[in-house]
C-alpha cells in the first residue's frame, strides 16, 4: 500500500488552530502509523514583515481593544466568499503554496485556519490545484471567512455549523458533523483519586479550575482566586497562569492568606488531567478549550468572552445547558456563589455537557477525511478511464 501523505496548515493566531491541527495529525497517525505528515503555519509563506505585523496587530487588538475586533468580526460576517475583497485575499502566497504542494504531492490537505483554506479552495475552484482541501472549523459558529465553494469537505462542531454552511450554499454531503478535533488525551476516564494525590488536592471538596485565553489570562483572575480562596463553604482551586509571571507572583499572598487550598501553575501540558480532576472551569471561550472541556464533561463558566467567535462559542455553551456566561465581575460572583452553595447544580450541568458532544471527535473527523479523499481519488480514476 502506498504511503499516505498529508499536508496540514494551521496558524499562530491563538493556539486553537494549532491544537486542532495537532489533534488531526494524532488521529491520522493512529490509523496510519507510517503516514508522512507535514504541519505548516500558513503565515510562513507570506512576506515576513507583513506576517509579523498581522499577528502582532491581532494579538494586541484581542488583548487591549476586543470591542473593535468584535465590530470587525460582525461587520465582515456576511461578506460573500467570491466578493472582490475576498478575491484579493485569495491571491496571498498562491505561487508559494502551489510550488510546495506540487513538490510534496499530498493525498489531501487539511486546513484549520480560514485564510489558507480559502486561498487553496480558490485554486481548487479554478482547477489549478488537484489535491482535495478539507477544512476544520475551530469554533461553534461559521463566519463567512470560512466559507468557500471550492472546499471539498468541512469538519464542523455541531449541527448549527452544518446548517449555517448549508445556508451559504455548501452541499450537505460536503459537511461532516464530528465535533472539533481534540487531542486523544481528552478521551476516556482518568482516575480522579490518583490525580488529586498527584496534584496535592483534598478529597471531597469541589474543585474549580481557572484558566485564561491565549492572549493574556482571564481578566480579574486575582480577584476570582481570592474569592475562591476565602470561600465558605470551602472549595479548592487550580489556577493556570500560563506565561503571565506577574499574575503568578501576585497570587502568593492570596495563597498564604486564604483559608482554602489553591494550586498555582505556570504553563502546563497536562490540561486533560486538570480538567479530569475539576468540577467546574472558569475560562475564556476559545473553540478548542470549550471542546476539550465538553469532551471531559466539565461544566464551564465563561467570563467576559471576547466579542466575535468567543462570544458565539459562549452562547453555544449556555444554549446547551453546559455552562453559564458572566459578562462582568458581579455576575461571576453570583454564579460562583450559586455553585459553591449548590454543588448539585454542577452535576446537572455535567450531565448536559456529556450529552452535548458525541465524543471521539478526532476519530470521527479523520474517518470523514480519509473517506472523502478516497472517494475523490476513485472519481479521478474513473474519469480518466472514461
Amino acid at each position: 500500500m502506498q504511503q499516505l501523505k498529508v499536508l496540514v496548515f494551521s496558524a499562530a493566531f491563538g493556539n486553537g488552530h494549532l491544537r486542532a491541527a495537532e489533534a488531526v495529525i494524532e488521529g491520522i497517525i493512529l490509523k496510519h502509523p507510517s503516514a508522512k505528515i507535514i504541519h505548516l503555519d500558513f503565515g510562513d509563506f507570506l512576506n515576513q514583515p507583513l506576517n509579523t505585523f498581522i499577528k502582532s496587530s491581532y494579538s494586541k487588538l484581542i488583548k487591549y481593544i476586543p470591542k473593535l475586533w468584535g465590530r470587525f468580526y460582525y461587520k465582515t460576517a456576511k461578506v460573500q466568499p467570491l466578493s472582490r475583497s475576498q478575491h484579493i485575499l485569495h491571491q496571498l502566497g498562491r505561487r508559494e503554496y502551489l510550488k510546495y504542494i506540487r513538490t510534496f504531492k499530498p493525498d489531501f490537505i487539511v486546513c484549520t485556519y480560514p485564510t489558507i483554506s480559502s486561498i487553496l479552495a480558490q485554486l481548487r475552484l479554478e482547477q489549478v490545484l488537484q489535491v482535495p482541501v478539507i477544512t476544520v472549523i475551530t469554533d461553534y459558529t461559521v463566519h463567512s471567512h470560512w466559507v468557500h465553494p471550492g472546499v471539498d469537505g468541512y469538519i464542523v462542531a455541531c449541527t448549527e455549523g452544518k446548517e449555517s454552511l448549508a445556508s451559504w450554499g455548501i452541499k450537505a454531503q460536503r459537511i461532516h458533523v464530528t465535533g472539533i478535533p481534540v487531542s486523544l488525551k481528552f478521551e476516556g476516564e482518568m482516575e480522579r483519586g490518583y490525580l488529586r494525590t498527584k496534584l496535592g488536592l483534598k478529597s471531597g471538596l469541589p474543585t474549580f479550575l481557572v484558566m485564561g485565553g491565549s492572549y493574556g489570562v482571564l481578566k480579574s483572575a486575582k480577584r476570582i482566586c481570592k474569592k475562591l480562596a476565602d470561600s465558605l463553604p470551602p472549595v479548592q482551586t487550580i489556577i493556570v497562569c500560563g506565561k503571565n509571571k506577574k499574575l503568578y507572583h501576585s497570587l502568593e499572598d492570596v495563597i498564604e492568606q486564604g483559608r482554602n487550598t489553591m494550586i498555582r501553575l505556570e504553563f502546563v501540558d497536562n490540561v486533560e488531567e486538570l480538567m479530569s480532576v475539576s468540577d467546574l472551569i472558569i475560562t475564556k471561550a476559545g473553540g478548542l478549550t470549550v471542546s476539550e472541556a465538553l469532551t471531559k464533561h466539565l461544566p464551564l463558566v465563561i467570563y467576559k468572552p471576547i466579542p466575535g467567535q468567543e462570544e458565539e462559542n459562549a452562547h453555544f455553551v449556555q444554549h446547551i445547558g453546559a455552562g453559564f456566561v458572566a459578562g462582568n465581575e458581579k455576575e461571576l460572583k453570583q454564579i460562583l456563589n450559586r455553585f459553591i452553595r449548590h454543588p448539585e447544580d454542577i452535576e446537572k450541568m455535567r450531565r448536559k455537557a456529556a450529552l452535548a458532544l458525541p465524543g471521539h471527535s478526532t476519530e470521527r473527523a479523520v474517518d470523514a477525511m480519509l473517506e472523502l479523499a478516497s472517494n475523490l481519488r476513485k472519481d479521478r480514476i474513473s474519469m480518466r478511464n472514461v
